[in-house]
């Protein structure tokens, strides 16, 4: 297996990376350790820069159709890598995740219609809703200190509402990490056919699990959930290529697909970027190992966040199944989510996601990216600790 570095030190400051950028850390931010964005400071896989490379030589940038190996490609990568036999005729592209889950919302449901949420759960949800004007059902996660499950009894109460017609769910889920079980995905399935709720899956972070927590694509459960579901799917993360990628969603009811290609003809969603194409064939056929690489080390990273913090008054920090991105709970500390933020950045030098951005099911909470070198990691949370030690008591 080939070796692949991820301690190269990456200055995202060099180019206008968001997770970087003042519009993110403010103006007063260039010395906060940026661990908002979701993305990894990580170089890019090597099959994926000698593709887009290869590209750039060729030195023409026309119009560009869907690649022939593109669809395939992600077929295969779904079987051999989650166990999930999909049609290729069943994919369509889009330019991102939160556009597939945009269209879904505007063509099945109407105006006022209910979309169900499972917060705390990520905010870019809360505004497609709120754009496309339909209710945000709220069916919170059940939180017992350690872990986050499913109300299903909740969930049950409120699908049987007529007007709520859709459920975005988030699998694995950012933020709190969970990657959820089949026999989960299977009742919550249930529970949404049986009430006419259609399940839009946001499956980003698909390929981000760690060891014993396998994740199972919602559509793949059977042809009942396939036919009452959009997948949403993209190399984004996986890869580190966000800037530099699309998206593509599966739908395997011909009416459905059918109503979302329409969709997408009459909004012109239907232009391709060359270096998207050629980062994502290399990506899904050549990537395997790359990816197998940085797992490792991303679970090493999430071990060390729940080590060094395990015995630290003030936060806890359980290890997340999946995802880089662990869900700090700071709520110990008894501050306001204004004065949390405030702690962070001016005694622990961190630039995190705030909680309450996830629903007010977050205040108390801030989410930390740690999908970068461990020697940032390690000084990071050398910071935290130091400011939790000085931190005043009672």
């Amino acid at each position: 297996m080939p070796v692949f570095d991820f301690d190269i030190p990456v200055n995202r400051r060099e180019v206008p990376a968001l997770k970087a950028h003042p519009m993110v850390l403010g103006k007063d931010g260039a010395n906060l350790f940026p661990a908002g964005v979701a993305d990894m400071d990580f170089h890019a896989a090597p099959c994926i820069l000698d593709a887009m490379q290869a590209r750039l030589d060729h030195g023409v940038f026309g119009y560009e159709a869907v690649p022939d190996p593109l669809f395939p490609a992600i077929a295969e990568w779904q079987k051999t890598r989650h166990g999930w036999a999909l049609d290729p005729a069943h994919i369509l592209r889009a330019p991102n995740v939160l556009n597939i889950l945009a269209i879904a919302a505007s063509i099945f449901t109407d105006t006022g219609d209910g979309i169900i949420v499972q917060p705390p759960v990520f905010f870019d949800f809360y505004d497609i809703l709120d754009e496309n004007h339909r209710r945000i059902i709220r069916n919170p996660l059940l939180f017992d200190g350690e872990t986050y499950r499913m109300d299903f009894d909740d969930l049950a109460a409120k699908a049987a509402n007529p007007r709520t017609k859709m459920l975005y769910l988030c699998n694995p889920h950012n933020p709190v990490g969970r990657v959820w079980s089949a026999d989960e995905l299977r009742r919550l399935g249930d529970i949404c056919a049986e009430n006419g709720v259609l399940v839009v899956s946001d499956e980003i972070h698909a390929d981000i699990t760690f060891a014993g927590h396998p994740y199972t694509p919602f559509a793949s459960l059977g042809t009942a959930y396939a036919d009452n579901s959009v997948t949403c799917l993209s190399p984004a993360k996986s890869f580190n290529i966000a800037s530099c990628a699309a998206a593509h969603t599966i739908i395997s009811n011909d009416d459905m697909r059918a109503a979302f290609q329409r969709e997408n003809s009459r909004l012109t969603v239907n232009k391709n970027n060359a270096f998207a194409n050629a980062a994502m064939v290399a990506a899904y056929t050549n990537g395997a190992e790359w990816l197998d690489a940085a797992l490792q080390y991303l679970e090493g990273n999430a071990d060390l966040v729940t080590e060094r913090l395990a015995n630290v008054r003030g936060v806890s920090a359980p290890k997340p199944e999946g995802t880089f991105l662990a869900w700090l709970d700071f709520r110990a500390l008894g501050l306001s989510p204004d004065d949390l933020t405030k702690f962070l950045r001016e005694n622990a030098g961190w630039a995190v996601t705030r909680g309450q951005a996830f629903g007010p099911e977050g205040e108390g909470f801030a989410r930390l990216n740690f999908a970068t070198q461990r020697a940032n990691l390690e000084q990071a949370l050398d910071r935290l600790v130091t400011a939790l030690q000085c931190f005043p008591r009672p």
